[in-house]
């Protein structure tokens, strides 16, 4: 029996079918509050409880081989911002001590690519590359980065692999993400202009995959990006350009006016409670291109993942078809 965390939101999902097609016995921990319609058509056993409370935690791995811990608090803003750390860091030390307490086989842990900070001069960064707290922009990358120290000093008492994905991009990113955001924000026609950055692309179908090749064949302790393209934001929109039939922008953006935006929408959005159109943080972190290295997971996990614009393809076609369905049924009603 395998264990799941994360698998309504969008890598977790992803990861969890993969398992099941695998043939693998599946059980994910589910919030009581959390929609299961994620997991329609899922082979799997649901478990409620919640990376908070460690008695739910203790029932969800009894039985289990091996615990993919996927779950975390991916924004770019919150009107709690503690409780990004709550989720990231106390809910991956809990689960981390449940699975010690089970004596499981093999702990796959999601971090992130944004645990390691970007290069100031825009080269790919690795594994190896220098990074600390005071690196990390906003309170997602400061609590995933801390809660991948936990994960990383759990190797001494767990065989844990870490793994650390790009910008993961494919179908059913419900929420979005905020990559999936950016194709969204393009289709509807609320991006006139882009900064001058990039990132590493990933389908989420071989990050997916890149979990079940650490578990099998990662080194304990160690961590391996997952990615597979650098592309500035230009590039990025003008192949959904090419994909969808739009126009791409051709205004490019200083970074000052997109600060500025950013700092608005933010202040507004700490007196609204309401999520910014432009996060801060993200336009931070767009400041340094985020390009990544990942020979390591291509050496060593035999991690060899497929051209990004099929990804992006099956991206706007995924997000075309879920406003043509909300479009049908407020005609119905």
């Amino acid at each position: 029996m395998i264990l799941v965390t994360g698998a309504t939101g969008f890598v977790g999902n992803h990861v969890a079918r993969f398992l099941a097609r695998r043939g693998e016995r599946l059980r994910v921990l589910v919030r009581e509050s959390s929609d299961r319609a994620t997991l329609e058509g899922l082979e799997a056993e649901p478990c409620v409880g919640d990376l908070l409370d460690e008695s739910s935690l203790r029932r969800a791995v009894r039985g289990c081989s091996a615990v993919f811990h996927v779950a975390a608090e991916y924004k770019l803003w919150s009107a709690d911002p503690a409780h990004v750390y709550t989720v990231n860091v106390d809910g991956t030390r809990n689960m981390l001590e449940a699975a010690r307490h089970a004596s499981i086989e093999r702990f796959v842990y999601t971090s992130s690519v944004g645990t390691i900070a970007p290069a100031r001069d825009g080269t790919p960064v690795t594994e190896k590359s220098p990074s600390g707290l005071h690196d990390m922009t906003g309170e997602y990358k400061r609590s995933k980065y801390l809660a991948e120290q936990l994960a990383r000093r759990a190797a001494n008492s767990l065989d844990i692999v870490i793994v650390n994905p790009t910008a993961p991009v494919g179908e059913r990113d419900f929420k979005p993400t905020p990559t999936g955001k950016i194709v969204l924000d393009f289709l509807e026609g609320r991006m006139p202009a882009y900064l001058d950055t990039g990132l590493n692309l990933v389908d989420v179908r071989d990050v997916a995959r890149g979990h079940w090749l650490a578990a099998q064949r990662g080194r304990v302790g160690e961590r391996y990006p997952l990615g597979a393209e650098n592309m500035s934001l230009r590039r990025i929109l003008e192949t959904l350009a090419e994909i969808s039939g739009r126009d791409a922008p051709q205004v490019r953006l200083p970074y000052l006016f997109a600060w500025m935006a950013g700092a608005t929408c933010s202040l507004w959005s700490g007196i609204s409670g309401k999520p910014p159109a432009i996060p801060i943080d993200g336009v931070r972190m767009a400041r340094r291109s985020m390009y990544a290295d990942c020979d390591k997971a291509r050496r060593e996990l035999g991690f060899n993942p497929s051209p990004v614009r099929d990804a992006l393809l099956r991206a706007v076609k995924w997000f075309e078809e879920q406003a043509a369905r909300r479009l049908r049924n407020r005609q119905l009603r």
